[in-house]
């Protein structure tokens, strides 16, 4: 029981970092018609939107162990073989942040899946209060995890889409899953990590049976990792032991810390986010996947 009771420190940055803010904000009954989940806290009155103009995008069912998995893909109109990129949502479920993600994407020419790997679980989106949410998403197993990732992937081949350049990026939790994944699937060609738990808590070890750091030298793609120098949750401490791991292990990765912003500072729908931060992390990303041949 335990396990179903941790607060992840993703959501420990975020929490204390969001009464920080006094940008203005949506109503709630504003936010959820949008399509953004209120868990997080208050939504921005002008989160970035980013059209669906000259893209192909829908909703889809991908066949896993465990049923038909719901996902939102994106990818260029008339594209031939494009290159694939998993999106790994935070804890609050596929909504609206993290459809706009996937087609920014596939506006760099990726065909960009969002697979909802917690569909199991109901609709995390419709939930409000964190603490009804953590026991939900602190009960996913990280081999339930690689695996609907997996399914992820063959559902992308079976649409044309290039795996032989597979890249994956996420958010917070979903950071944290970019790491599971790399270590997981020597397919992947590389990783982006915004803010994604290293060290997991004790409690959740039957299920997470490896953290982030104890996986280092498993990895079998480059990873990039995107910090907050001012994350509450996830300390510079446990960024250096990771880097540390990795270059103990000779495994290829590089990280950027962003001094002064805190955990969730891309998320433009938020109170943590840092434009500036954002801005330049999402350059990062965009040319970590070019250098590694994921993006032309």
């Amino acid at each position: 029981m335990a396990a179903h009771y941790y607060i992840a420190s993703d959501l420990l940055g975020l929490i204390r970092r969001a009464s920080l803010s006094r940008r203005r904000f949506m109503t709630a009954s504003a936010a959820a018609a949008a399509g953004y989940t209120l868990a997080a806290g208050p939504v921005r009155a002008k989160p970035i939107t980013t059209s669906a103009s000259g893209l192909e995008t829908g909703t889809a069912k991908i066949e896993t162990s465990e049923g038909e998995m719901p996902a939102y893909f994106a990818k260029p109109e008339g594209a031939r073989n494009p290159p694939v990129i998993l999106v790994c949502m935070e804890i609050f479920g596929l909504h609206e942040y993290i459809k706009d993600v996937t087609r920014r994407l596939a506006k760099l020419g990726a065909f960009a899946i969002a697979p909802d790997y917690y569909f199991k679980l109901g609709d995390l989106t419709k939930i409000a209060n964190p603490k009804e949410l953590m026991p939900l998403v602190n009960s996913k197993a990280d081999s339930e995890l690689v695996s609907d990732l997996d399914a992820t992937v063959r559902w992308a081949k079976s649409q044309g889409g290039d795996v032989s350049k597979l890249g994956i990026l996420g958010f917070c939790r979903g950071g944290r899953a970019v790491w599971v994944y790399c270590a997981a699937n020597p397919d992947v060609k590389a990783g982006v990590a915004f803010y994604g738990s290293l060290v997991d808590s004790a409690a959740q070890k039957e299920i997470w049976p490896r953290s982030p750091i104890e996986l280092a030298a498993d990895m079998k793609a480059p990873v990039l990792g995107l910090y907050g120098g001012d994350d509450q949750g996830i300390p510079q401490t446990q960024v250096d032991m990771m880097k540390a791991a990795l270059a103990a292990a000779g495994k290829t990765a590089e990280f950027k810390i962003y001094p002064g912003a805190g955990h969730g500072f891309h998320a433009d729908y938020r109170t943590s986010y840092d434009a500036d931060a954002s801005k330049d992390a999402w350059i990062q990303a965009e040319n970590w996947f070019k250098r590694w041949s994921v993006l032309r």
